[in-house]
């Protein structure tokens, strides 16, 4: 009789929240105007560069 094979699934790591934003996205300034160009006071939403927009902490 053979024997059974141990899994060969992998065991994943409980993920962190990202350092930079804990959602996935970022709140920046933006540029506005023809040719002389100005800060806004108002925000857009943006993926965070750091976790691509996942929310996860990165591995290495």
């Amino acid at each position: 009789m053979a024997s059974r094979r141990p899994s060969t699934t992998r065991k994943t790591a409980k993920s962190k929240p990202c350092p930079d934003c804990q959602t996935g996205q970022v709140s920046e300034s933006f540029q506005v105007g023809g040719r002389s160009k100005r800060v806004s006071d108002d925000r857009q939403e943006a993926l965070c560069l750091t976790c691509f927009g996942t929310g996860t902490a990165p591995t290495d």
